[in-house]
C-alpha cells in the first residue's frame, strides 16, 4: 500500500557498499523500517542520504506492505528544516541521545499520533532555543506518559519515590525506593511545560543523577531496554558547556 506520511528519522545504519537500513517513527504507522537501495552510490536519486539524520523530520511517500520485512521508500522532503540540532555541538549529542532513547523505548509498529505530535513538537522546539540543558530531564519524564507509566502524582509531596510502583509514600518498602536529591530535583519537573525548564537552576551533578534515576525508572519499565551508547558523551559535554 502506498501511504503518505509525516516521519521522525530514529537511525541509519549502512548496508552494503552503498544502501541504508533506516528505523522512522511514522504518523501514521508507528515504528517502521526501511531498506534504501544505492543512497549512498546514486547522486541523480530522489532520496539524499543527508534527509537520514537522527531525528529529522520528513514527509515522506513510501510502500508499507505491513508483513513486518523492510519496507520502501519512494520520496522523501524535510518538512521542517532545522535551524540548529545539526550544527550545534551541544544539540547534536543531545540528538544522538534522544534518538537512542526513543528507539530503544518504543517497538510497536503500530499508530500513536499523540506520541508522534508530541515528539515532533519537542524537536522544534529544541531547536527553537537555547536554554536546553533541563531539556532531556522533561522530555524523559513526559515521555513516559505516552509510553503508559508516568508517575502518580496523587502523594507527590511524600518522601519517597517508589521506582517499581511509580508513585511517592512515606516509608520505603523495596529497594527502588528513592529518597535523595535526585527526587526533590525530579519534584520540579512535574506540571511544567518546556518553557519553564530554564527557570529550573541545577548543578551539573545534579542533573546528571536526576537524568540517571529517569534512566534506571525507564530501565524498571521497559523490557530490554539500556542505557543509551552517548550517555557518556553527553556528560562530558555538559560538563564541559
Amino acid at each position: 500500500m502506498v501511504v503518505t506520511t509525516k516521519g521522525i528519522v530514529l537511525s541509519s545504519v549502512k548496508y552494503g557498499d552503498s544502501h541504508l537500513i533506516v528505523s522512522c517513527f511514522t504518523e501514521i504507522s508507528g515504528l517502521k523500517s526501511y531498506m534504501l537501495h544505492r543512497i549512498l552510490s546514486s547522486k541523480r536519486g530522489k532520496l539524499k542520504s543527508s534527509y537520514f539524520q537522527p531525528l529529522t523530520l520528513l514527509e515522506m511517500e513510501a510502500v508499507h506492505k505491513d508483513k513486518g520485512s523492510l519496507e520502501r521508500i519512494r520520496e522523501a522532503k524535510i518538512f521542517h528544516p532545522y535551524r540548529s540540532l545539526h550544527v550545534d555541538m551541544v544539540k547534536t549529542t543531545l540528538v544522538i541521545f534522544l534518538a537512542e532513547i526513543i528507539k530503544n523505548s518504543i517497538k510497536e509498529e503500530e499508530k500513536n499520533l499523540e506520541l508522534y505530535q508530541f515528539l515532533e513538537s519537542s524537536l522544534i522546539w529544541l531547536d527553537d532555543h537555547d536554554q536546553i540543558a533541563n531539556f532531556h530531564i522533561l522530555f524523559l519524564l513526559r515521555l513516559s506518559k505516552y509510553l503508559g507509566f508516568y508517575p502518580d502524582t496523587t502523594d507527590f509531596n511524600k518522601k519517597y519515590f517508589n521506582l517499581i510502583e511509580g508513585n511517592f509514600q512515606d516509608s520505603k518498602n523495596n529497594n527502588y525506593c528513592e529518597d535523595g536529591h535526585s527526587v526533590q530535583v525530579l519534584r520540579q519537573f512535574f506540571g511544567i511545560d518546556f518553557d519553564a525548564i530554564s527557570g529550573i537552576k541545577l548543578t551539573k551533578t545534579a542533573r546528571f543523577e536526576t537524568l540517571n534515576l529517569l534512566l534506571m525508572y525507564y530501565k524498571l519499565h521497559l523490557h530490554n531496554f539500556k542505557n543509551p551508547k552517548s550517555l557518556l558523551v553527553l556528560k562530558q559535554l555538559f560538563e564541559h558547556s
